[in-house]
């Protein structure tokens, strides 16, 4: 008996390599200047991913049936990336979208993509795919013209056929590929089909997954099912960082039938259970039952913001321009003037909040070899941690990546994956399948890092800035595991734990997008990384969503400063013309909309890591204090992601984007007190419920001459500064503190 999941999903990876009847193909591009005459050249450099693993059959299968199977080393996290990769093969190989295939990242089957992060799924992996079959088309058509004896440039390539212009003759792949295989790696230059051609990319692509997420099908890893799979769950200490001191597990044993095994190494307690409510059962058992010795009490006494100032920091100078010397040290943090603003923003911890909590799969197989069905975002750096965990050869761990239920980020998908790889080692030939707690979810999952940054500007007589200064205090955004299983929570709770070495270097993910793309003659950047007390890793945007919910709340205070309309303002003070194409576009996009009382607009920017897409966001929003009310009504956003592949794809990112952003605006904060986490269930943690959800509108500016840029990250920190600048419109009232919530309001007009 199958595993009741869909077939794409359950193949193993030794059942893969049994049935997959296919020619495993190498390309080497050829002379063969008449292959592709007339058609763009591209010779400047192969993609990042492609240049590591250069070997087209790293990317590409062309099947017995005249199929093509598309590899790629990246992971559906919602961003379409199956659809967009199968967009980009079958517009180079001339097939039709039925007649191409995606397998997703899977260790020993897919390239090496490290993780599926940085909104750069279509430039790196998108982009090797596109080259890969390039060459793959090249090299057919120059093999189809030796067999048949004529130029390639008399020959047509059309779903899976190759035929002469006259029509008289033809090859299938089949036909052209049997008995032989072509060897080699991509090399430049290669040459691409023509754009003017394209008949897929720039087009919208229904995505299938999203009909049968719809209809409630199997999608997800929590959907997954196997013969004989038993369940399980995991036991964590009552404090933030607490240790076991009691279990009696013999007596579990008798209380909870159906309980097959508990596992204890430490301060790390799983139990293994014939069914899911046993499971469970077990869990509810060992909370009522185990004891527990505290862990170091988390710091309550002082308010976050401060808190942060008042660590060790480790500092760095990132960035430094112009001649800051004649910026007056008295100007930094001293009351505003005609010429000088200076503010300070806050952004709490906040959490992936993933609507289906984090779930895995593990079998440990009579050949002791590990296999693992995750919803990691980086199956092979995820399988040289589990190595490390276990103490086991890489090669002997199998990991298959499985879309989990809503996550943008490091949550915790590693962290359950490895929980399930030690009760699997623990419970060898039968899948286990752990699946967390919504409890387990708020609670342990790693955060997205609080932060404050403080900014500080000059303005000269006419109105424009001449000098700005950022200081941001903020803990890291990635504790990735990538090989140190340290980052996994079981490891620090094992009998012989592993734990984390505090960084001793800046990572830039915490300035991101803190330089701003506006020219301004003299600008300095000091980042002051802190370790907080709250386990932390990457989120959507990382430090981006921060600084630009800043910047752009900023830039709109100086422009009331210097007495400027905010879009003229930026305008001013742009020189890119793309950035001020965004900008301008949803002017246009509101120019007929009308405020009524209490309603105002807000205008956020930027251009994502200032070298991904451009995305400009206005805000409307109804402030009634009376009522305790903060609503966000409309949102608009320009994006431009340079060459769009999927335009439906696109919009779906940057709507996802815009309104996941407006609940961390609005709503989320992590909170705890001195002994763990109180935002534990969504009555605590409050996000976006659908009737909150504002409409939203959003428009491409295509540049199909340029190159693809990253768009997955691009709106959240735009969307964040718009609806505060909008609040600040309708009411007077300037929030600077994340989230904007109604009694933030309150609390201005009290004091």
């Amino acid at each position: 008996m199958a595993a009741q999941y869909p077939s794409q999903l359950s193949h193993s990876r030794r059942d893969f390599i049994k049935s997959v009847g296919c020619l495993t193909i190498a390309f080497v591009l050829g002379s063969g200047a008449d292959v592709l005459a007339g058609e763009s050249v591209v010779a400047d450099e192969l993609p990042e991913s492609l240049a590591k693993n250069p070997r087209i059959n790293a990317w590409l299968e062309v099947l017995a049936n005249g199929r093509v199977r598309v590899l790629t080393g990246k992971t559906e996290i919602g961003q379409g990336i199956r659809t967009a990769v199968a967009q980009i093969a079958a517009e180079e190989l001339n097939m039709s979208m039925e007649r191409v295939e995606v397998v997703l990242a899977e260790t020993g089957r897919t390239p090496d993509e490290r993780y599926t992060s940085g909104s750069a799924s279509i430039e790196t992996s998108g982009m090797s795919i596109r080259y890969a079959a390039a060459a793959a088309r090249q090299q057919l058509l120059g093999l189809a013209a030796r067999q048949l004896r004529v130029k390639a440039s008399q020959l047509r390539l059309a779903d899976g056929m190759i035929r002469t212009t006259d029509g008289k003759r033809q090859l299938s792949f089949t036909q052209l590929l049997k008995g032989k295989q072509l060897q080699g790696e991509v090399k430049l230059p290669v040459q691409l089909k023509a754009k003017s051609e394209y008949q897929h990319v720039g087009k919208p692509v229904r995505r299938d997954d999203i009909e049968r997420m719809v209809r409630a099908e199997p999608v997800y890893v929590q959907d997954l099912r196997f013969p004989g799979m038993v369940h399980a769950r995991v036991l964590r200490p009552t404090s933030y960082w607490g240790k076991l001191a009691k279990l009696d597990t013999a007596e579990m044993q008798r209380q909870i039938p159906g309980l097959l095994k508990t596992v204890v190494d430490g301060s790390f307690v799983g139990f293994i259970a014939e069914k899911e409510c046993q499971a469970k059962g077990a869990q509810d058992y060992g909370i009522q039952h185990a004891q527990w010795t505290n862990g170091p009490a988390l710091p309550t006494k002082q308010a976050l913001p401060e808190l942060l100032t008042t660590l060790p920091a480790i500092t760095k100078r990132a960035v430094n321009k112009g001649d800051m010397s004649s910026f007056d040290a008295t100007t930094a943090g001293s009351a505003p003037t005609d010429a000088s603003l200076s503010a300070r923003y806050f952004k709490p911890y906040l959490m992936h909040a993933s609507v289906g909590p984090s779930c895995a799969v593990a079998l440990f197989d009579q050949e002791d070899s590990l296999h693992i069905w995750t919803h990691s975002q980086g199956v092979y750096p995820l399988r040289n941690t589990l190595a490390a965990l276990l103490k086991m050869p890489p090669e002997r761990i199998h990991v298959k990546a499985v879309p989990g239920s809503g996550c943008y980020g490091h949550n915790g998908a590693d962290d359950v994956a490895a929980d399930a790889a030690l009760l699997a080692r623990a419970y060898p030939g039968r899948h286990v399948r752990l699946q967390w707690s919504r409890d387990d979810e708020h609670a342990w999952e790693p955060y997205g890092s609080a932060m404050l940054m403080q900014l500080d500007a000059r303005l000269d007589s006419e109105g424009s800035i001449t000098h700005w200064q950022n200081n941001i205090w903020s803990d890291t955004h990635s504790t990735r595991p990538g090989g140190k299983p340290e980052s996994l929570l079981a490891a620090r709770l094992l009998a012989q734990p592993a734990l984390p070495t505090p960084a001793t270097e800046v990572s830039s993910a915490i300035y991101r997008n803190g330089e701003p793309l506006y020219a301004i003659p003299n600008q300095r950047l000091d980042t002051h990384y802190v370790q907080g007390p709250l386990r932390v890793s990457a989120l959507r945007g990382l430090g981006a969503f921060g600084n630009v919910f800043a910047l752009e709340s900023f830039m709109d205070e100086l422009a009331l400063q210097a007495k400027q309309d905010p879009w003229e303002f930026r305008l001013r003070h742009l020189t890119d013309k793309r950035a001020k194409a965004v900008i301008q576009r949803t002017r246009e996009m509101i120019k007929n909309e009308k405020l009524a009382p209490g309603e105002g607009f807000g205008l956020g920017f930027a251009q994502y890591k200032n070298q991904a897409a451009y995305c400009a966001v206005v805000a409307k929003v109804h402030v009634a204090e009376e009522m305790g009310t903060i609503r966000a009504l409309h949102l608009w956003a320009a994006i431009d992601a340079g060459e769009t592949i999927n335009p439906d794809g696109l919009k779906n990112q940057t709507e996802g984007g815009m309104i996941q952003a407006s609940s961390w605006t609005l709503k989320e904060e992590v909170l705890f007190n001195e002994q763990h986490i109180t935002s534990r269930q969504w009555e605590t943690y409050p996000i976006f419920r659908f009737d909150e959800v504002p409409a939203v509108t959003v428009s491409i500016i295509d540049r199909p001459t340029e190159k693809p840029l990253g768009a997955g990250e691009a709106a959240q920190g735009p969307t964040a500064a718009a609806l505060a600048n909008a609040v600040f419109q309708a009411c007077g009232k300037r929030i600077r503190s994340l989230p904007i919530r109604p009694e933030k309001l309150v609390q201005i007009k009290e004091s």
